[in-house]
């Protein structure tokens, strides 16, 4: 119901923008965030957006430099990365919870299957 794209492989310093599609859910009815896994780490919070998309908040790792915004009409959530950073290298995930946002992964409802983002130096 979550299908995340635009990962892919990009220079320290540069840009890219995921994506999420949702289908099957009320997509105005959910918050939505952004999750990453590094390898051998556990999954971190990203970033969350609540319904309207009027509110947001970050991990202060990616503060500055990462944006989330979302699109109610075409049901999908975006991600913009700026300035990346090598330490950014991760599989990211959206995920979406019925309610008002959360930093908390186990909150969330439905996951999408992830798009690897790496960044080298």
């Amino acid at each position: 119901q979550l299908q995340a794209s635009g990962g892919g492989l990009v220079q320290a310093g540069g840009s890219l923008r995921l994506s999420c599609a949702a289908s099957g859910l009320a997509f105005n009815t959910y918050a939505m965030g952004w999750f990453r896994q590094a390898p051998g780490k556990g999954r971190e919070f990203v970033t969350t957006i609540n319904r309207s998309g009027g509110v947001t908040d970050y991990a202060d790792s990616v503060k500055g430099r990462f944006t989330i915004s979302r699109d109610n009409a075409k049901d999908t959530v975006y991600l913009q990365m700026n300035s990346l950073k090598p330490e950014d290298t991760a599989v990211y995930y959206c995920a979406a919870r019925s309610g008002s946002f959360s930093s908390r992964a186990a909150a969330y409802d439905y996951w999408g299957q992830g798009t690897l983002v790496t960044v080298s130096s």
